[in-house]
């Protein structure tokens, strides 16, 4: 039998190859399931070919949990740097070149590895820590009651993701980085660029087809928008320091030197963005599968005992942050591939969570799924920072959800956003009965 080095590459159908790097694909969701069902029994490892020469790099597609979570865990084998850490077209890959000099445009937390990565990781790492955040809890426990009172004064119907899992985790973040309340739409919209460029109703072009060029152009205003933003913020700081982390972040030191410009705008960024959007997308998941689930909404306000499994499942299910990349230290076998140093791997944490192997039935909503190590926040040294506030701010909204909603039902079309990389609903039209 012949090994892996003295076989061919298994490499995916150009139709195939389109799909996994296609926004529209996600959006649609079920549909690539289905595709990420098949590769994963006939090819859990294959290449991803451009259609046209110069389009993007070729990578390795990786869908099993098995491989994902290897892969996950091995910081040293497969690295953050110096390739994007997200799939990225060449001509965006020149544009952030020529802007910043890197290929990419934010550095942050996720496109670092050691030495680097676990000395800026310490700087806030006990800030997000359970106990620290305790300290927080009453003040996000009044926050969700209020969030759920005011979708209720709306009365019917509504949409939750406008109305609740949207605005709530934002406010949380942007207290944590003292961003004045009237800012907040300036922040979500500034994340949704960066986040949704791709989609024409969250990048706000109303584009349906925007070019590689196009996209990578609004995310770098959205970036520059940030950087300026938080400079300021970090100045206050700086000037009048509190005990939030925004003032971690400006007062820091790594090696007994205050952090450069561009990397403590990039801190503030992976804090202000992902601490927020990805909560959202996961609390909108939750609630989009109980209220195509009456029974489970009334089992689990009859046993609260079954709320953490809601959260994990619904981090699980929605599966946010879709995918990273890596690139290989050295020459290794990766799901029966022999993968060269310098190649270049998708780990495709939506696949993974879907992975039957794993997940029992992996596409219904369990919430007493057990056990339930799913990847979406990732594992190993880069596991998410915000993982712990994460947890906390679905626990405490859907208390109050389950204190104040009697009943929850659809009330039109649910609809995804179009991303490769962080996805979820944008729109959640529900019909709410008070208790």
């Amino acid at each position: 039998m012949a090994s892996a080095s003295e076989t061919k590459p298994a490499v995916l159908p150009p139709e195939t190859a389109r799909e996994v790097i296609d926004p529209k694909a996600y959006a649609e969701w079920n549909g690539l399931l289905d595709t990420f069902d098949r590769l994963r029994a006939d090819t859990p490892v294959a290449k991803v070919m451009p259609d046209t020469e110069g389009l993007f790099e070729p990578f390795w597609l990786v869908t099993s949990y098995d491989e994902v979570m290897r892969i996950s865990k091995d910081n040293a084998g497969f690295l953050n740097n110096p390739r994007p850490v997200v799939f990225s077209f060449n001509q965006a890959i020149e544009f952030s070149r020529a802007a910043t000099g890197s290929d990419m445009l934010v550095d942050s937390l996720v496109v670092f590895d050691a030495p680097v990565h676990p000395k800026y990781r310490r700087l806030t790492q006990e800030w997000f820590m359970p106990r620290n955040l305790k300290t927080l809890e009453d003040e996000i426990r009044a926050l969700a009651h209020r969030t759920v009172d005011a979708m209720l004064e709306k009365g019917g119907e509504v949409d939750f993701v406008k109305e609740v899992s949207g605005p709530y985790p934002l406010r949380v973040v942007m207290q944590i980085l003292g961003v004045p309340e009237e800012d907040e739409p300036r922040m979500q919209m500034l994340t949704q660029q960066l986040f949704g460029g791709q989609d024409a109703d969250l990048s706000g072009t109303g584009m349906e087809n925007m070019t590689p060029e196009q996209v990578v152009q609004l995310v770098a205003g959205a970036v520059k928008s940030f950087e300026d933003y938080f400079a300021q913020i970090a100045e206050d700081r700086r000037a009048n320091p509190t005990d939030d982390v925004a003032s971690v972040i400006a007062n820091a030191t790594v090696d007994g030197e205050p952090l450069p410009p561009r990397d403590m705008a990039g801190y503030y960024i992976i804090v202000a963005t992902a601490g927020h959007d990805t909560t959202s997308a996961s609390t909108a998941g939750a609630m989009q599968a109980l209220a195509n689930d009456p029974e489970q909404w009334a089992r689990v306000k009859a046993d609260r005992s079954l709320l953490p499994g809601i959260v994990e499942e619904a981090i699980r299910w929605t599966t946010p942050v879709q995918h990273f990349m890596r690139t290989a230290a050295e020459d290794c076998e990766v799901g029966g591939q022999q993968v060269k140093k310098g190649d270049w791997l998708m780990i495709n944490y939506v696949a993974a969570n879907h992975d039957p192997a794993q997940f029992d039935n992996p596409r219904k909503f369990d919430a007493a799924r057990s056990p339930n190590r799913h990847l979406a926040f990732g594992a190993g040294a880069h596991q998410c920072l915000g993982l712990h506030l994460a947890r906390l701010e679905m626990r405490l909204l859907f208390e109050a959800l389950l204190d104040k909603v009697a009943l929850v039902e659809p009330a039109g079309e649910a609809k995804r956003a179009s991303s490769t990389f962080v996805g979820g609903l944008k729109t959640l039209p529900l019909r709410v009965t008070p208790e």
